[in-house]
């Protein structure tokens, strides 16, 4: 079959559909996402127009605050012709106790696609159950699948390809690494993840992650020790000790992790020129040394930036 009609059958297969998790995507749907977002990139940076989204509206529902999310969603819906809505709790009767069906059923009649950002994943859930168009996972406390995407974009960008690659985690097992996992499994990456006693990824997402790994060929590998995980690493990535909404565990977290930081002589272990990646907000000293990640083979805001390529081409692909 032509290149370009499996490209054209993906680009269907993705019209109206949700963006709630990568488990629901398949490994062809996820790599086209993203070398969508590459070429989305290419218009940008060459000041092209392209306005597919021309007279649509998303509403951006925010429970949570956010930097990344909200600029980059906002802006690259203006980039692609369109209209973006921020809506925090406050500017909704979901504040009040309206359900969340009635506002799913409400907002389907105005807009042309929901982006959220909340902390229950059964919210995501039910307001994609109760909306007639998209609706995109823009985080939630179990998964993060747009900063997810923008990751995979980038290590695609700075390497090359992503088959075969080794990506270390260390730190929380939080939804940056369930997302994290999915996406190594779907793309043929192989993934070490190593967490204290009582911090570790969820077992089901674990046991899908594996199923999936089982057809593309990934390894994926959860232990303790952080040298373990991260030997031969071509990407190291970690996150926040305590996330949003965990604040009043830091300390206790601080303890927990003490021995889990990403520094000099952990880095060591990895491969010499690999990538080091933080979703932001980080704690400079904390679960990463400045030296790390000020270092030559930091790639955070690459990352950052491509949250905007990443999330257009979800948009573009599905609204």
């Amino acid at each position: 079959m032509a290149q370009d009609t499996i490209k054209e059958e993906l680009a269907q297969s993705l019209k109206g559909r949700d963006f709630l998790a990568l488990a629901d995507y398949s490994p062809e749907e996820v790599r086209y996402l993203i070398d969508l977002a590459i070429d989305l990139k290419k218009k940008q940076k060459a000041g092209e127009t392209y306005h597919p989204l021309k007279g649509k509206t998303l509403g951006m529902i925010f429970e949570k605050s956010s930097t990344r999310t909200r600029v980059s969603f906002e802006v690259g819906m203006y980039q692609l012709g369109g209209h973006a809505l921020f809506l925090s709790r406050n500017d909704l009767q979901i504040g009040r106790g309206e359900t969340i069906w009635d506002t799913g059923q409400t907002m389907s009649r105005y807009l042309d696609g929901i982006m959220i950002r909340t902390f229950a994943h059964r919210t995501v859930i039910d307001l994609a159950r109760a909306a007639t168009i998209p609706v995109i996972n823009g985080l939630t406390d179990r998964s993060h699948p747009c900063q997810a995407l923008a990751d995979y974009q980038t290590v695609l960008e700075h390497k090359g390809r992503l088959e075969g690659l080794k990506i270390a985690y260390i730190g929380d097992g939080n939804n940056m690494v369930h997302s994290l996992l999915m996406g190594a499994a779907k793309l043929g990456m192989h993934m070490s993840v190593a967490t204290p006693e009582g911090y570790e990824p969820d077992e089901q997402i674990i046991q899908s992650t594996n199923e999936t790994a089982a057809e593309t060929g990934s390894k994926i590998h959860v232990c303790r020790d952080p040298k373990e995980a991260i030997e031969g690493a071509d990407i190291v990535y970690t996150d926040v000790w305590a996330s949003m909404g965990f604040e009043e565990e830091q300390k206790e977290r601080e303890l927990a992790f003490a021995n889990y930081q990403v520094n000099d002589e952990l880095i060591k272990y990895a491969k010499k020129d690999y990538l080091f990646m933080h979703c932001l907000p980080a704690h400079r000293g904390e679960e990463v040394s400045e030296s790390v990640i000020d270092g030559n083979n930091s790639i955070i805001f690459d990352q950052a930036e491509n949250r905007l390529h990443a999330q257009k081409a979800i948009m573009a692909a599905i609204m």
